[in-house]
């Protein structure tokens, strides 16, 4: 496989040189660059097309003979195709050239699996935001998706270094590479003919993204079936004795009837379970998907050693104390090294309901009956009460995982075998952290499209976090952080387990409401109510029925429909078909109160037939006051509450979550006068800390974003007031701290200057900014989170934003769906769309700087803190008074766009 032409010139046709030449000039590629340049190259892990565990990493002086063995074991076809020559005399400066130092000019990164270098890709600049690229898979790896990782790879690590495009040639003929760079969203350039040019943008596009993310769930899905839906399984540890937990894994696996062979590791067994036992995995009489092991912690590298040598494909790793801080770490590298995906540790086992397979590798004391909702929990605790709360309310669970300490497999990579597993129809997450929530948003809301995703995410509080951290040793997440990545993403939160089965249960089975009208009927007035009263608290409507429908019911009551007491099973049911038939409410609820003069056995089988009549029409039951309620009723599993509170709360995140589904998908703004090449050079060479005024405001010029304050000389700040009017604001305009040191409404020149003294720094520039009248004040802005990365926020400004928490953030990227969103989301909103004759602001400007600012942040990894305060919003646009800007040394972040395995 061969791609871009980056190696030396030396075809015999010329034809290479002479594109080099032409289009770069000479290059002389025996020069030796310095080794202390801006690449930055971790080794990382990947899949390959067929799921396979790939590790990259940067290509090393050491690595000169494999390098040499690789490019001399090419067919003389595949080095034509990548070199433009048939002949070997490209080895060796090539394998030079490969294992030179990265620097600021040249980065290799190479691909290897159990030791072995099976591919291996380059970049050369040629320009200050271009570089040339080349990448070559060994034959017998060709067709398996390494030279698109390696290309996405290579791509990120240029897009670090302030590359923006990757270039190369192709022959025409080299159908592979093509394919590799149609893949990645390549455009064509024109070229002499038999030769193909390509680029490719390194912040890859809408259709790259879509397209990296199908192969990714591709891979994932490859890659996670053997421990998923394995064909055969070895439990390591399982004792004789019932209690352990390896003996109770293997029992657990046998009762459930799995669909493959199993088989017990257990040098002092012969039998074990009333399966076969070996005394070590050597000793297996075929290999096995899945092994569980079951052994003391301190054990468990060997095992997995011993499974790499049999072909394992996944292990779930029970153990819950580490040896040694460098124990999971450990067991990482022997499994990576080995294509083992690994589960845990720390965990329960997974469990997998299809009847095909019929896996419960776990120790968790209930079987859970086969259905559509899959689940992830990091929490082994957790996962037993969703489990228990699963059982009790008839909720049918199509794959349960325990994720444990996930030291490999988390719940980014469930989200992704999830999308196109078919038994699956919702999804539900208990979450203690994030690895990677950049990625977890893209993934969950693409997700979301399909099948809803519901998740309980502990820390809400500081000592949750802290409780949290003593957990699962990962680090808490500030609540409102994850409340708007959950909202971004369209994930259903909910307090706690309980309801996340109540969410479960309306939309696993029940189809999606088509709005928020609710009707409700029952046959007691108090229980209506209380109903009533929830699905306002909901977000939901109990609209007034037309006059027509109440009077074919019998009732002057408009909505809630209260039958009485004394009403027949036959009445109940009449009167739910008319209403659900009616088409005035988009969800039934029948509410029932259990009495002794009613046959309620009759009542809930009518209920549920008149039901199954309206299978388009969700639907909920509220049974109370018996002591033995059945979880649903009908054919179609209506769900069964023993509350009004419960089943309205479910029905109201189902309804948003259907309102969600309901939006179109955004798609990206690119604002225009945007001059990122100027913005880079003014920060070229400052240090960390506050910018100065002028270099704030010409910063913001660049992304087309105003700011209205003038930075005035020593001893000027009051002529300038004068200019600009009064009154006026004033502050310093060399920031050193982050200490709010402005003072506001200055009316005169007499309190400018008594504000420059209080400032105390009456020799240095001040920044003097004009007051708006009445308008809506804002803040926004631009935050650095250490985990998150960059995030653009909106909040309420001057004196409201003084007496209320009112702030959204988001993650990038930004849409211009996401970029509505955010103001509609802030609590002032109604004063933005004209409160009470005010007049509306521009929100189309206010989604403009959202754009920008979320531009900026993109192209500038070194801004830590950008505030503008206030923003002040007017029918006729916004008005920037105030800006200030914190640069800091960028941090390596975990990058959204890559599908690289956990690596901590």
């Amino acid at each position: 496989m061969a791609a871009g032409n980056i190696g030396p010139p030396v075809d015999r046709d010329g034809i290479r040189s002479a594109l080099v030449r032409r289009r770069y000039g000479e290059i002389d590629w025996s020069q030796s660059h310095d080794e202390t340049g801006g690449v930055d190259m971790a080794e990382v892990d990947v899949l390959d097309a067929e799921g396979q565990v790939v590790r990259l990493r940067a290509c090393r002086p050491a690595d000169l003979d494999a390098l040499r063995g690789l490019l001399r074991g090419l067919s003389a076809r595949s080095r034509y195709l990548r070199f433009f020559s048939a002949g070997t005399a490209v080895v060796e400066p090539e394998a030079a050239r490969l294992t030179r130092p990265p620097d600021d000019q040249h980065a290799a990164l190479l691909a290897e699996t159990a030791d072995r270098i099976v591919g291996v890709a380059s970049y050369e600049r040629i320009a200050a935001r271009r570089a040339e690229f080349a990448v070559l898979v060994a034959e017998s790896w060709q067709g398996r998706g390494v030279g698109t990782a390696l290309v996405e790879e290579l791509a990120t690590i240029a897009r670090e270094n302030g590359i923006d495009t990757l270039v190369g040639d192709v022959l025409a003929d080299n159908t592979s590479m093509l394919a590799v760079s149609r893949g990645l969203d390549a455009r064509s350039r024109s070229e002499p003919v038999g030769v193909v040019g390509v680029e490719i943008a390194t912040l890859p596009g809408e259709a790259a993204l879509a397209a990296m993310d199908a192969r990714d769930r591709t891979a994932e899905h490859r890659s996670l079936a053997p421990a998923l839906a394995p064909r055969s399984v070895a439990v390591v540890g399982a004792g004789r004795r019932p209690g352990g937990v390896g003996h109770e894994v293997l029992a657990s696996i046998v009762d459930g009837g799995f669909t493959g062979p199993v088989f017990a590791v257990n040098r002092n067994a012969s039998r074990v379970c009333g399966v076969r036992s070996v005394p070590s995995m050597a000793d297996l009489p075929e290999p096995v998907d899945l092994m569980v092991v079951a052994v003391p912690a301190a054990a468990v590298p060997d095992v997995l050693t011993q499974a790499a040598d049999r072909d394992v494909r996944a292990a779930v790793v029970l153990a819950d104390e580490a040896p040694g801080p460098g124990w999971q770490a450990e067991i990482r590298r022997i499994a990576r090294a080995a294509s083992i995906r690994l589960i845990g540790p720390n965990c329960l086992g997974v469990i997998n309901t299809d009847p095909a397979v019929l896996l419960s590798a776990s120790f968790a004391p209930r079987r859970p009956k086969a259905g559509g909702l899959a689940v992830a929990s990091q929490s082994g605790a957790v996962g037993i009460a969703i489990l228990d709360g699963a059982s009790r309310s008839s909720v049918g669970v199509s794959t349960f995982v325990s994720l444990g300490n996930k030291a490999d497999v988390s719940g980014n990579d469930l989200l992704a075998y999830w999308y196109d597993e078919p038994r699956t129809r919702a999804v539900a997450l208990y979450l203690e952290s994030f690895g990677n929530p950049g990625r977890f948003a893209r993934l969950a809301r693409q997700l979301g499209r399909r099948k809803p995703v519901l998740a309980v995410k502990s820390g809400r509080s500081a000592s949750g976090r802290r409780a949290g951290a003593a957990h699962s040793a990962a680090a808490g997440t500030p609540d409102d952080l994850v409340e708007n990545l959950f909202a971004q993403a369209g994930v259903i939160r909910t307090a706690d387990p309980d309801e996340l089965l109540d969410a479960a249960r309306m939309l696993v089975d029940q189809p999606l409401l088509a709005g928020e009208r609710i009707g409700i009927v029952g046959n007691a007035g108090g229980l209506n109510v209380l109903a009533a009263d929830a699905a306002e608290a909901a977000g939901l409507t109990v609209p007034e029925l037309p006059a027509p429908l109440t009077h074919v019911l019998g009732t002057r009551q408009a909505n809630p429909v209260d039958l009485g007491a004394a009403c027949t099973p036959t009445d109940l049911a009449d009167a739910a078909r008319r209403l659900g038939g009616s088409g005035a409410v988009d969800c039934l609820v029948v509410t029932v109160i259990a009495l002794r003069t009613l046959e309620l056995d009759e009542l809930l089988r009518r209920i549920g037939a008149v039901l199954d009549h309206v299978p388009d029409l969700p639907a909920a039951v509220v049974l109370v006051g018996a002591s033995d309620a059945p979880p649903q009723v009908g054919a179609r599993g209506v769900p069964v509450y023993a509350s009004g509170e419960r089943a309205l709360r479910a029905v109201g995140h189902a309804a948003r979550y259907a309102r969600w589904r309901r939006e179109p998908v955004g798609t990206p703004i690119t604002p225009p006068g945007i001059d990122t090449e100027a913005a880079r050079t003014r920060l070229r060479g400052v240090d960390a800390g506050w910018l100065p005024a002028a270099d704030t405001i010409g910063l913001l010029a660049d992304y087309g974003i105003p700011v209205t304050g003038q930075v005035a000389a020593p001893g000027d700040a009051g002529w300038t007031a004068d200019r600009s009017g009064y009154p006026v604001a004033g502050r310093a305009a060399t920031p050193d701290t982050d200490a709010d040191d402005g003072h506001r409404r200055l009316r005169d020149e007499a309190a400018m200057r008594t504000a420059a003294a209080a400032i105390g720094r009456p020799e240095e520039p001040a920044l003097v900014e004009p007051t708006a009248g009445a308008s809506v004040e804002l803040m926004a802005g631009v935050r650095h989170d250490r985990l998150f990365g960059p995030l653009v926020v909106l909040a309420a400004g001057g004196d409201l934003g003084e007496l209320i928490d009112d702030r959204v953030v988001h993650l990038l990227p930004l849409t211009d769906r996401d970029a509505t969103a955010m103001w509609r989301r802030l609590r002032i909103a109604p004063l933005l769309t004209g409160h009470q004759g005010m007049p509306a602001a521009d929100t189309g400007a206010v989604e403009q700087l959202l754009a920008r600012l979320a531009r900026l942040a993109a192209d500038l990894p070194q801004i830590a803190e950008l505030d503008l305060t206030p923003v002040v919003a007017g029918p006729t646009g916004l008005t920037v008074l105030d800006a200030r800007v914190r640069v800091r040394v960028p941090s390596v972040e975990q990058d959204p766009y890559q599908h690289r395995l956990r690596s901590r």
